[in-house]
């Protein structure tokens, strides 16, 4: 299991964390070069771990090793945010089975392709994301956790989720 563990204190000390849960309950920080870690999420074929950096306008991916340790950290995902803002906001993210990111950000869902592209951006009527997950008897629902109400929107894609055996997407279109 990866956890991140932000900066809570605001200063701009280094104390952003991401760490790896073995299954025995061995801990192991696995990254600190971070500002805010925040969102984590698996890529459908689980052999990329993608790690937000809320206060930038960054998502990371790092490769998977067999030892569940972390390789070839890369700025792969560069996220949209308003003309006032100095960063995303990011918070929860989620994956679909063809390998879309989906991002909950300060100026809502951001979906992404698997080339690293935001390709749209879902408003939400109320206000900032905290979170959002694929739902629903097919996984084809998203469900925002935004103030203090859930919105749902039905989509033609599934979720991929982390109990699910890897799933290779088709290559992205580019």
């Amino acid at each position: 299991m990866y956890v991140t563990h932000p900066n809570w204190t605001g200063m701009n000390t280094n104390t952003s964390r991401v760490w790896l849960i073995k299954p025995d309950g061995t801990t192991k920080e696995i990254d600190s070069g971070l500002r805010f870690s925040n969102g984590v999420t698996l890529s459908p074929d689980q052999s990329l771990l993608y790690v937000a950096d809320s206060r930038s306008h960054c998502v990371y991916s790092y490769q998977i090793q067999p030892d569940g340790s972390l390789a070839h950290k890369q700025l792969y995902y560069h996220l949209h945010v308003p003309d006032t803002a100095d960063d995303s906001g990011t918070d929860g993210m989620k994956v679909d089975r063809d390998g879309r990111l989906y991002v909950a950000t300060r100026m809502g869902i951001q979906v992404c392709d698997q080339a690293g592209r935001v390709n749209c951006i879902l408003p939400t009527p109320n206000g900032r994301i905290a979170n959002l997950c694929f739902g629903g008897e097919n996984f084809d629902t998203l469900f925002a956790m935004c103030g203090d109400k859930v919105f749902k929107r039905r989509f033609k894609v599934k979720g991929a989720q982390a109990w699910d055996a890897p799933n290779k997407p088709a290559l992205p279109n580019l």
